[in-house]
């Protein structure tokens, strides 16, 4: 059966209640979990449609729907503590990796987005 469920708050039986926009609001609108050693490859996403390798240490994501603006909020992490993210556009968003020497390196990464879907 196929619909649409509308409520503005969802109830527990124990735990009290919560507004759904904070559902809404603070899920993340896409994640990625990527393999960059060796020949780049998804492991396990949501809304990324591909992932482009830049250079060791330097990724690029792309995004399935496109975010509302520019200005959300990426998350990343690798196996050297030391990843961020830059120039992001409402369909993609780049990913660095640099370990403590510094330099780049190759590494397995993952990413979660919050922000507005478009």
């Amino acid at each position: 059966m196929a619909g649409k469920l509308i409520a503005d708050q969802i109830e527990h039986s124990t735990a009290g209640s919560l507004d759904t926009s904070y559902v809404v609001n603070g899920s993340a609108k896409a994640w990625l979990q990527l393999d960059g050693t060796g020949t780049i490859s998804t492991l396990d996403s949501l809304n990324s449609s591909s992932i482009s390798d830049l250079g060791v240490g330097r990724y690029q994501a792309t995004l399935s729907n496109n975010m509302n603006n520019a200005n959300y909020a990426v998350t990343a992490s690798d196996q050297y503590q030391t990843s961020g993210h830059y120039t992001p556009t409402t369909s993609s968003y780049n990913i660095f990796i640099n370990n403590a020497g510094p330099g780049a390196v190759d590494s397995i990464v993952s990413t979660a987005l919050h922000g507005d879907l478009a």
